[in-house]
């Protein structure tokens, strides 16, 4: 739990950190943690406003943010029952709170274990997130510190372990191409939501 909750404060500074860089005001970058709490969204909503496509950024996010509707099914015993917990509940749900509450065999530590999680994750995003904005602006350019790295470097080395089935790697292969040769045809963020035409690679299950 330490370690990832480690791990996600580092990535939530660099996001604090590019937001600001970005032109993005310091409150409006904490404000965007506190509210929607979406490392991966956020992270894209960003880089397409300051490229100039917002509507590309609210469809992205909406996109990449869909698999919490079944995540939420998954795990809604977890949460618990009452709207107050429910409310704050759907708010902490990430893709680690979910992994970790799936992990456990018995309903007191599946509520246990989601809850301690999205807990520690927001917590340690957000102050990362404060920080990050302090350092972006006193630093300025977060490319000569590698912040702009931080993220995609986390992306590939979680994605690592799924390229070894040969179907995700072919899927994950047409997307790629599909977005590098579209990219100097459109407008920033269309040439991402067209490298999800790889996905008419997977073969039908039966």
């Amino acid at each position: 739990m330490a370690a990832i909750g480690l791990a996600v404060f580092a990535v939530g500074m660099s996001f604090g950190a590019i937001a600001v860089a970005s032109g993005l005001p310091a409150w409006a970058a904490i404000a965007m943690s506190l509210v929607v709490f979406a490392g991966g969204a956020q992270f894209m909503a960003v880089g397409l406003v300051a490229a100039g496509n917002p509507f590309a950024a609210v469809f992205a996010g909406l996109l990449l943010n869909a698999r919490h509707l079944p995540f939420g099914l998954a795990i809604a015993d977890a949460v618990g029952t009452g709207w107050r917990r429910r409310l704050v509940g759907s708010h902490i749900l990430v893709d680690e709170s979910v992994a970790f509450t799936m992990a456990q065999p018995d309903p007191a530590t599946r509520s246990r274990a989601y809850w301690m999680t999205g807990a520690t994750l927001f917590v340690s995003w957000n102050i990362g997130g404060v920080l990050g904005v302090l350092l972006g602006e006193a630093v300025g350019d977060t490319d000569a510190l590698g912040l702009d790295a931080a993220f995609p470097a986390g992306l590939i080395a979680l994605l690592l372990p799924s390229l070894r089935d040969k179907e995700t790697r072919n899927v994950a292969l047409a997307g790629a191409a599909v977005a590098v040769v579209a990219t100097p045809l459109l407008p920033a963020g269309l040439p991402v939501l067209l490298a999800l035409s790889g996905l008419l690679l997977m073969r039908r299950k039966a």
